[in-house]
């Protein structure tokens, strides 16, 4: 594969020393752009059928093209995968399962398939970004971590840190939460080899999920799957693990991923202290202050991440997903605080 003009992601993603870190930021595709949100008024369809349209998921994945990310990510969601198991997902506008599962069969028909027959716009919205893109920068993909992916099927939509019929699942019948995790694994190892397969540079496993089990929980019911996706996949494409607001890194560490998208409360050195001084990372300015916080904040803020990261193996990103209410002010004027921080050391040099 010839190189691209902007490698920079993928040197990080490598470990290497860069001249500033690459930027890209979760939830970059779409919420927060006025011209997703003109777009989706537009096209007039629902979610579910914006994700299955390739040509406008392509056009709505590199909006953030325009504002100097060094990555695009594919739009998409976590959900897409379970809808060929049999528990399609609908917007309403946040996700709502639409035949709610409640008895044990329910959960025992989900069932693996062929992801390239039944999932033919994902390679396809894949094409048509490179296409577009044509060698500029990478492409990443990402899946939703089993785990994860088990807590929306059972809580039948979306949650916060309680989730309490998945709880209850788990508690319950961890023979058949053990069984659906495997189908989930197998289903994730494929869907993320199919966006490999289809160009995606890296992949990122989203553990959306962790705050609602405890650590015990954690080590029993999602890190082995996240293992074995990651053993899966090792060596085709860089890998990043993420667990949203996870409290102890050994746990991220033993996911088996390359790369560690850190929580908030942390700094990278101190991240690193804990997990190994080469380890590569991914973040981790807290979303919330980009969302709430001053220009001025920001900027301090995001200086703070890229000192602590050393140039040094080391994607800027945040600790999650842009906030839904960030103004769009804030997120240019950060990636362009990233973008321009060799600038601005030079200057208070």
């Amino acid at each position: 594969m010839e190189p691209y003009r902007n490698e920079l992601f993928l040197r990080a993603a490598r470990g290497e020393r860069t001249h500033r870190p690459p930027v890209w930021l979760m939830r970059q595709a779409g919420r927060t752009d006025p011209e997703y949100n003109a777009l989706r008024d537009t096209a007039g369809l629902p979610l579910e059928a914006l994700f299955r349209n390739p040509e406008l998921a392509a056009r709505i994945s590199l909006l953030p093209r325009r504002i100097g990310v060094d990555a695009i990510i594919y739009f998409q969601d976590i959900l897409t995968p379970l809808a060929p198991m049999g528990a399609p997902f609908l917007f309403r506008p946040g996700p709502v399962l639409e035949t709610p599962l409640r008895e044990a069969h329910d959960f025992e028909a989900l069932h693996d398939y062929d992801v390239a027959r039944a999932l033919p716009f994902i390679s396809e919205i894949f094409r048509i970004i490179r296409r577009e893109l044509d060698g500029d920068m990478p492409v990443l993909g990402f899946a939703g971590a089993p785990f994860t992916l088990l807590v929306f099927l059972a809580e039948g939509g979306s949650f916060g840190k309680e989730a309490p019929r998945a709880r209850r699942f788990l508690a319950e019948q961890p023979r058949s939460a053990h069984a659906l995790l495997g189908t989930l694994t197998q289903v994730t190892i494929d869907y993320l080899n199919l966006q490999i397969e289809a160009g995606a540079d890296a992949v990122q496993l989203f553990e959306s999920a962790a705050p609602v089990i405890d650590a015990a929980a954690y080590r029993e019911f999602a890190l082995p799957y996240q293992q074995q996706v990651f053993d899966a996949i090792r060596g085709t494409a860089p890998t990043i693990a993420f667990a949203r607001d996870i409290e102890d890194l050994r746990l991220l560490d033993a996911s088996g991923a390359d790369i560690l998208s850190l929580p908030a409360q942390l700094t990278i050195a101190e991240a690193r202290r804990q997990v190994g001084a080469e380890r590569r990372v991914q973040g981790n300015l807290d979303n919330r202050l980009l969302a709430e916080g001053s220009l001025d904040a920001i900027t301090w803020a995001a200086h703070a991440v890229i000192e602590s990261g050393e140039c040094r193996g080391h994607i800027f990103n945040l600790n999650h997903g842009l906030l839904r209410q960030t103004p769009f002010e804030h997120v240019c004027h950060l990636v362009d605080t990233v973008r321009r921080w060799e600038d601005a050391r030079t200057a208070e040099a």
